[in-house]
């Protein structure tokens, strides 16, 4: 689970990222799970657009995609949302400094 103080320093570093997913009016597929956990575990912050033509709630996506891959939702505004994992082998961001007071 994750501090205030650690999903604001999250937010804040995926301010600057892209969303590299989308997901449509289909909703959520297995093969759509797999990418987003493989590109979880190379960037540990994904950031996500759910379509317009989708009619899902922003949130409850985020959440569900979150609970599925073992994840933690950062943040759902609007039609995206950001997932945060930590990574087993490519380990880039440090919340430590953020439990510290450090940034």
């Amino acid at each position: 689970m994750l501090t205030s103080k650690e999903r604001a320093y999250l937010r804040g570093l995926a301010n600057g990222i892209d969303a590299i997913f989308q997901i449509g009016k289909g909703g959520i597929n297995e093969n759509q799970l797999k990418q987003i956990n493989d590109a979880l575990e190379k960037r540990e912050l994904v950031k996500i657009h759910v379509l317009e033509n989708s009619f899902l709630n922003t949130r409850a996506v985020c959440d569900e995609v979150a609970a599925i891959l073992g994840a933690e939702p950062v943040q759902a505004i609007g039609k995206k949302f950001i997932i945060y994992k930590e990574s087993k082998e490519n380990k880039t961001i440090d919340l430590s400094l953020v439990k510290s007071g450090g940034r």
